[in-house]
């Protein structure tokens, strides 16, 4: 386990202080990183809501969070002296005529503190309370702001917040945040690509057949219900998550590990992606809904009987709860490749991963069915990596081939617990690194290939097609695969 290196005092300030992150992640990261010695004394963490909450009854909720929705020891001794460090107060930063007098009080006048904003809050807001912060002095030159996604629900909605948080905060300040990028196998990838000379004469088209990315979850939309149905796992999952892990994966080796270094190879990959438009909707991309059906043994409802509220009519939606893509990236190393991207809701079970599957020799000497080398990089539940080889089955009687997997368990190796996505994210805020943070052009630039397919699946009214809950999505997705003479890997 590598050193934890402790960061600057700091000051964060959370928008949102009451809502589900909050309490379920970032205090618990905060707490994690207080416990390693990262967090120093004098550093301080502000909540901000709209409720009028004392402080006893605002680090009662962080408490609660923290054993319900965390897992926690609310005993810890070092739980008891993290809370010493948190404070709460009550504003409407939406109105202009808010007081924030008690914000000021608790502030430093400290010039020498990393000062930072956490919107933990609706997009539509982002502007309005960076504009406030500018015009209480609360933002300082080198203060920094940390947005949550939804960036917009496409481009010209993604540019109009871009424009009212850059009035406030230069784009160097700007901390565009998907948890995806900060966990370690994600990060992994840059390391195994560019670390290592195995990989790269073979990571492109003359040694790869294709590549799969997978999201996938079991779970409903529950509480998030209204949210969701204006939004969609396109613009929930593929916007980001899923084509900011297809960047890493496709991009060229950059320069440096300076951030836009990083981040200017990343959108290289988004602006080389074949648009997808009305003529290849139906065949480039799957649609689906879950209906009602078994996870886990469990009967659950359907996405629309989620949706329906007690006593109404039943809803009317044809917003996806599942999406499955067929991209190609058109420049010189990958034409012809094609990434399968999958994410859905109420699937068979929760997994995300990444699967590499090379090309097969292009001799077969040994007689029977053998399957091609393959590298499966694990986000979650269990963080890892295998790679698929080819081997002799010991035994005798003939020689026989048996694919097995070169397993690396993050769980198994480093049985320390290592730092989740959201506590190496928000170091990396206080610290000023940007490299695992989006730029503007790279959101914009995936929002206008993301808007080309839901614009085309509007004017082609392709409908959902509907697959039971608990499966592994619609029958079309494998279809999709089936006509290139592939197969999805199991969830």
């Amino acid at each position: 386990m590598a050193a934890f290196i402790p960061v600057p005092v700091f000051e964060l300030v959370v928008f949102g202080a009451s809502g589900d992150l909050a309490l379920r992640k970032l205090y618990p990261s905060l707490f994690h990183r207080f416990c390693d010695g990262q967090v120093e004394a004098g550093s301080r963490i502000i909540g901000v809501a709209r409720h009028e909450l004392s402080r006893e009854e605002f680090l009662q909720n962080v408490t609660n969070g923290f054993v319900n929705l965390a897992g926690g020891d609310a005993n810890d001794p070092k739980f008891k002296e993290f809370l010493q460090i948190l404070d709460y107060v009550a504003i409407d930063a939406t109105n202009e005529n808010a007081d924030w007098s008690a914000m000021k009080a608790l502030l430093s006048d400290d010039d020498s503190k990393v000062r930072v904003f956490y919107l933990s809050t609706p997009p539509a807001v982002f502007g309005g309370i960076c504009r406030a912060l500018k015009a209480q002095g609360i933002a300082t030159d080198k203060s920094r702001v940390v947005l949550e996604k939804p960036l917009g629900r496409d481009l010209q909605s993604a540019t109009a917040i871009h424009n009212a948080v850059g009035e406030v905060f230069s784009e160097d300040r700007v901390y565009r945040i998907d948890h995806y990028l900060g966990k370690e196998t994600v990060q992994n990838l840059l390391v195994l690509r560019f670390a290592n000379a195995l990989f790269e004469p073979v990571w492109s088209r003359n040694g790869i057949d294709h590549i799969e990315i997978t999201v996938a979850e079991n779970i409903g939309v529950g509480s998030r219900g209204e949210y969701y149905d204006k939004s969609g796992a396109m613009r929930d999952m593929v916007q980001n998550h899923l084509l900011q892990l297809l960047c890493l994966v496709a991009m060229e080796p950059p320069a440096s590990m300076d951030a836009d270094a990083i981040r200017t190879e990343k959108i290289k990959v988004l602006r080389a992606l074949d648009p997808i438009g009305e003529k290849e909707i139906n065949e480039m991309t799957v649609r689906g809904q879950y209906k009602a059906g078994l996870v886990e043994g469990a009967a659950v409802k359907s996405y629309i009987e989620e949706l329906t509220k007690e006593g109404a009519p039943p809803a009317t939606s044809s917003t996806e709860t599942f999406v499955a893509i067929k991209a190609f990236v058109n420049n010189w190393r990958w034409a012809g490749v094609p990434f399968y991207l999958r994410t859905g809701k109420r699937l068979a079970g929760r997994k995300s991963e990444i699967v590499v599957h090379f090309r097969t020799p292009p001799h077969h000497l040994f007689e029977g069915d053998y399957t091609t080398n393959k590298l499966v990089m694990r986000l979650q539940p269990d963080e890892g990596m295998e790679m698929w080889l080819q081997i002799k089955e010991p035994g005798p009687g003939g020689l026989r081939v048996k694919s097995v997997p070169l397993d690396l368990s993050y769980a198994e190796t480093f049985t320390l617990r290592y730092p989740d996505a959201y506590e190496r994210l928000l170091m990396d805020v206080v610290r000023g690194n940007l490299s695992l943070f989006m730029r503007r052009d790279e959101v914009e630039a995936a929002w206008v290939w993301v808007d080309r397919i839901i614009n085309a699946w509007e004017s082609e009214k392709v409908e959902p097609h509907l697959y039971a809950a608990g499966s592994d999505g619609p029958l079309a997705a494998d279809l999709m695969m089936d006509r290139d003479k592939k197969s999805w890997s199991a969830i």
